[in-house]
């Protein structure tokens, strides 16, 4: 939505949601960014197309993107991009996280379901289990 229909206004208000549920000193930028930024290549059906070589070169740029900011976590807004950018850490053997915008969102609202859980590494899951016993 972003790189191809509304542009910086949607980006930028996607950034004012991630600062106030994970903390500005916490948000990472890439670069490019906002409507410059790079596709995962997995949106569009490719994910399910069955090319996982191609989908595979075709991301990572977007690996690469994601590498240099060092960051722990990749957060997605949507499944498509949280499925490929997880996959393109496994299969470059990146070491980071992904995770859906959304879950950030119930983690700070202390609304997290068990099975939303899963795939949070120990230092969101620890804070996932001291929030539900708020």
């Amino acid at each position: 939505m972003v790189r191809k229909t509304l542009g910086d206004p949607l980006a930028d208000d996607l950034r004012f949601v991630v600062k106030s549920v994970v903390g500005e000193e916490n948000l990472i930028e890439m670069w490019p960014n906002r409507a410059n930024n790079y596709c995962c290549g997995g949106g569009g059906g490719f994910l399910q197309s069955g090319y996982t070589e191609a989908r595979h070169a075709y991301g990572r740029k977007k690996f690469d993107q994601i590498m240099a900011t060092g960051a722990k976590y990749c957060i997605t807004p949507c499944h498509n991009c949280h499925s490929q950018i997880e996959d393109l850490s496994h299969h470059f053997k990146g070491g980071y996280k992904t995770v859906h915008l959304w879950t950030l969102i119930c983690l700070s609202l202390g609304i997290l379901g068990e099975d939303e859980r899963n795939y949070l590494g120990p230092d969101l899951d620890e804070l996932a289990d001291w929030r539900s016993n708020d």
